[in-house]
Order: structure tokens, then C-alpha cells, then sequence
């Protein structure tokens, strides 16, 4: 027997909102089975990223920061190219966080966040070169 789903926060919506600022895209936890979306939508973004104290970019580089600690690149994927797509970011800072990160957190997984970041530098830049464009 599934338990009952957990009930919408009230700060759904702008857990949703919340998200799309900060990702570009938004999920509905009503569309995707379990509450685990429920919680990152409702808590994470709706009151941990909207918090006042800090700003969305400077959430984003403590994010990156540890992504890169814990060897997350499909994580530091999704990071890099919001902060490219929003501004947050040009490609040489990009690859000024890669430098800067690898000697703190070792050559090792840096290898991962330079993939990483030059895999999403590369695919932007066939977006922008691409006739559909």
C-alpha cells in the first residue's frame, strides 16, 4: 500500500517559480511519482534558495563549489549551463572556477569539472552556431 502523497506547501508556487529562475526549467511534483520533487520544489527552492543573504549566483558558486567536492559533473552540468544561460557567468569564468576549484578539490575530480564545463561550452556554442539559432 503507497502511503498518501505529501499536500502541496503553500509555497509551491514559488518553489516553482524559484526553480525556474534559478534553472531555467521547473518540475511539477504532482507529475513525477513519490515526494522527493515534492520536498526540492516546496523546501529547497521554495525556502532554502529564497532565502534573503544571499544571491542566486552566489548560492550558485557554493553549489558548484561542492558539486565539484563530491565529483557530481552531470550536477555540475546543469549548474554551468543555468549560470551561462542566465549571465551569471561567461565561459572564461567558467573555466577560471575549474582552476581555481581543482587545487582545492584535487586533480582527480577536477578532470570530471573541466569535463564538465567545457561539455557544456562546447554544446552552447553548437547552439549558437547551429542555423536554427
Amino acid at each position: 500500500m503507497t502511503p498518501d502523497r505529501r499536500p502541496p506547501s503553500p509555497d509551491r508556487a514559488k518553489g516553482m517559480a524559484k526553480m525556474q529562475e534559478v534553472y531555467n526549467f521547473s518540475v511539477d511534483p504532482d507529475a513525477v511519482p513519490g515526494d522527493f520533487v515534492a520536498y526540492t520544489v516546496d523546501h529547497l527552492f521554495g525556502d532554502v534558495w529564497s532565502r534573503p543573504g544571499l544571491s542566486v549566483f552566489e548560492r550558485r558558486l557554493a553549489t558548484v563549489g561542492v558539486l565539484a567536492a563530491l565529483g557530481k559533473t552531470d550536477l555540475l552540468d546543469v549548474q554551468f549551463q543555468s549560470a551561462l544561460d542566465n549571465g551569471e557567468l561567461d565561459e572564461d569564468q567558467v573555466r577560471e572556477i575549474v582552476i581555481h576549484l581543482t587545487h582545492y578539490v584535487g586533480w582527480p575530480l577536477a578532470t570530471g569539472l573541466s569535463e564538465a564545463a567545457e561539455r557544456v561550452i562546447a554544446r552552447r556554442r553548437a547552439r549558437a552556431a547551429s542555423p536554427e539559432s
